[in-house]
């Protein structure tokens, strides 16, 4: 697909545009709550996997507008359990403010909790629940409430991530596999943490190539986020530590990224197989309210440059969540 205005573009009356180089694009010319035709789903699913996230303005998405919009493209997930923000008549949809939940859950401060989680630069960056043996094909974000500054999202092409890498570094990681475990990397709190003790009993692992092959463009994904990511497997954890670092700086260059910045009725849609994301981390101290709603998408397992396919370790199953 080239990167200028394509036919199925313009037979669906809508504009793609690119915002950054490699990754990114905003669509105009559509109402996400009308009825959509499929042409114009076709140019929206075809721009999704050209520039892996592509965002809307000037929404008026309900819940269930939402979901109705998802379904278009997928199968929506359930989720077993969510916060008290969650609408509790739309399954399908996640309350993001259900987050500032968990520490209490676990007699910390979200402040603190989130700083145990994400102790290092590169730990935020994360695809949704890569620590299961299917992820999420897609997330469909909305934005209802946004700080006036503040506040943005960045995603990373891991397919230019992967094209960027020096052949011989290509070669090499294309047969490996890594484990992909909730909870990597946490710092726990002198004494009993009930944290960790929730890790341990609710532990979710799966062993995934560490190069994909994306099921429906063919693309070679570098499969590793900062938040997921364990060890390489059949490596000495000094070498796996050296190498997964070398490739996580390499997956968030920032020329391989894009940052958006949120309005109330904004939407963000993004390949989940093939990105990374980083939640913002400068609005907390601000005090305004950011409420965001999610819907994901079902995946499916991925699989490797070799055909072979990710194994769940424990805690996960295809299409159970």
């Amino acid at each position: 697909m080239t990167t200028d205005k394509g036919t199925a573009e313009r037979d669906a009356g809508i504009e793609v545009n690119p915002v950054a180089g490699h990754i990114g694009a905003e669509i105009t010319g559509v109402d996400l709550a009308g009825d959509l035709d499929d042409r114009v789903v076709g140019a929206i699913r075809a721009a999704v996997l050209r520039w892996k996230v592509v965002f809307f303005r000037g929404q008026k998405l309900d819940h269930a507008g939402h979901v109705a919009f998802a379904r278009r493209f997928g199968e929506p997930v359930v989720l077993r359990k969510r916060g008290s923000a969650s609408p509790a008549q739309f399954p399908e949809v996640e309350t993001t403010a259900d987050r500032l939940e968990l520490g209490e859950k676990f007699g910390m401060e979200h402040e603190e909790w989130l700083q145990r989680r994400r102790h290092t630069l590169l730990r935020g960056w994360h695809c949704d629940h890569g620590a299961r043996v299917d992820p999420p094909a897609a997330t469909i974000l909305r934005a209802e409430t946004v700080p006036p500054y503040g506040g943005d999202t960045t995603w990373s092409n891991l397919a230019a991530a992967y094209a960027g890498l020096s052949a011989p570094v290509r070669a090499f990681v294309d047969g490996l596999r890594v484990e992909h475990r909730l909870g990597v990397g946490y710092q726990p709190r002198p004494g009993d943490d009930a944290y960790v003790r929730h890790l341990l009993d609710h532990q979710v692992a799966s062993l995934h190539p560490l190069v994909r092959v994306h099921p429906e463009t063919g693309e070679r994904i570098l499969y590793v986020n900062g938040y997921y990511v364990e060890q390489i497997a059949d490596l000495s954890r000094a070498e796996s530590r050296a190498i997964l670092d070398m490739l996580l700086e390499q997956a968030v260059r920032p020329e391989y990224t894009v940052r958006f910045r949120w309005e109330p009725g904004s939407v963000a849609f993004w390949d989940n197989r093939a990105t990374i994301h980083l939640a913002p981390a400068d609005n907390a101290h601000l005090g305004f309210p950011r409420t965001m709603h999610r819907v994901m998408l079902a995946g499916d397992v991925p699989v490797g440059v070799d055909g072979e396919r990710s194994e769940g370790i424990t805690g996960t199953g295809v299409g159970r969540w």
